[in-house]
């Protein structure tokens, strides 16, 4: 059985302590833990506490045209036990986006995520998303493939893929913040689901150092360099903009 520590030292063979991570994971997928996921979470943020733990906290299958409103503090996500784990924990902040919120905990944890609310896609250059690669970041798959690498939707809308924004149709979202009014947005959806094609470029980001693969417990751990797997993806969609498929403008 997993406890802490151990975590943390698999953590420590991977990553300096102050680094920013955002993580995707499969709570089963690390095997008996001591403490259940609280286990992995109190790890993370053992040792990070010198840099940023993130974990996406998205809504977007409780948020939309027919259920329009976002409550930071109450609507729950729909990613994972451990994304609900972690966004209830005292010191975590959560992000105001209201389909694609991030959840991160650290000193600078609300300057990463502030302002994600004023960004009309799910994924944009100026939100959190974008953060990670000005900041140098890691994602952390945990047991999970690249199909739930959110972060590679970003890399898309950057890169202005064709079909991956429904720029046509904006949904109307009312956010309910923490304190204060609330704000009502028009928001711009993703209107294709590429995710599942992401691990075509597995080799692509082993071959040049953008990813690496680790042991956390009982789980695979792929580990990506934020920064060098989105400069190889565009240069890969550049080359090939519909490598994860065609779909409509």
């Amino acid at each position: 059985m997993y406890t802490r520590d151990h975590l943390i030292g698999q953590l420590r063979d991977m990553l300096p302590a102050n680094a920013t991570v955002l993580m995707h994971s499969s709570c089963k997928s690390l095997g008996p833990m001591e403490n259940g996921g609280d286990t992995l979470l109190d790890a993370l943020c053992a040792y990070f506490s010198d840099g940023l733990v993130a974990l996406p906290t998205h809504t977007w299958a409780l948020v939309g045209k027919k259920q329009p409103v976002y409550d930071v503090l109450e609507t729950p996500s729909n990613v994972g036990i451990l994304t609900e784990l972690f966004r209830k924990r005292e010191g975590v902040v959560r992000s105001w986006h209201p389909t694609h919120s991030i959840a991160a905990y650290g000193a600078d944890a609300w300057e990463f995520l502030r302002g994600d609310e004023e960004c009309l896609t799910p994924c944009a250059r100026e939100s959190a998303w974008g953060r990670l690669y000005d900041r140098d970041a890691y994602v952390m798959l945990v047991g999970v493939e690249l199909n739930r690498m959110t972060y590679f939707h970003g890399v898309e809308e950057w890169a202005n893929v064709p079909g991956r924004v429904d720029m046509e149709h904006p949904n109307r979202y009312v956010v309910i913040p923490p304190e204060g009014p609330r704000i009502i947005h028009g928001y711009y959806p993703h209107c294709a689901d590429s995710s599942q094609l992401f691990p075509k470029v597995e080799s692509d980001m082993l071959r040049c150092g953008a990813m690496t693969l680790h042991r956390l417990g009982d789980a695979t751990v792929r580990l990506l360099s934020a920064r060098k797997s989105a400069d190889e993806l565009l240069k890969i969609l550049a080359r090939d903009p519909q490598i994860f498929g065609m779909f409509r403008k």
